[in-house]
């Protein structure tokens, strides 16, 4: 099947079966081996990719659904070597360790990054809630997200402030 899509402001046109998995698609095809495949079930969101703006699971998208619109992973982040300022406050923040998930959770939090101005670590701890990490207690990751969102007055405050 052919299939149209713009990945990273890019386009591309390949054809593709009709049980290519999106995830496969990007890692194979295109790759772009920064979106990692966990459970291959959609639970644990490590390959979570921006489609058409929004987040979904690349393990559990069929690569045909994407012909005609716009795919965004975590390559796409960076401008040339300057980081984004969520991988800048991960970074800062030590939200990461293994970072196999990391991809997973930049691509769920980009959408909410483009929104919010403001979030306390309870709507932060939400937006996640469906990605899991094995390495940090989730700590330094809300607090990425608050230095990203909020800026360095966010790292101020005490983390058990937050419950």
């Amino acid at each position: 099947m052919k299939t149209h899509v713009i990945v990273n402001g890019e386009a591309h046109d390949r054809d593709v079966g009709p049980r290519l998995l999106l995830s496969d698609f990007i890692r194979q095809a295109l790759g772009l081996t920064g979106t990692n495949v966990g459970c291959e079930y959609g639970v644990c969101g490590s390959c979570t990719v921006l489609l058409d703006g929004e987040p979904v699971r690349s393990c559990i998208t069929l690569a045909v659904q994407v012909d005609g619109r716009r795919l965004t992973t975590v390559e796409g982040l960076t401008n040339g070597e300057d980081l984004h300022a969520l991988q800048r406050a991960f970074t800062a923040c030590h939200g990461l360790q293994c970072g196999f998930c990391t991809p997973g959770f930049l691509m769920t939090l980009l959408p909410v990054y483009n929104r919010a101005k403001h979030l306390e670590a309870d709507e932060i701890r939400e937006v996640i809630s469906g990605n899991l990490c094995r390495c940090t207690g989730y700590q330094q990751i809300v607090e990425a997200v608050r230095l990203a969102l909020n800026g360095a007055a966010a790292l101020a405050e005490s983390p058990t402030d937050d419950g």
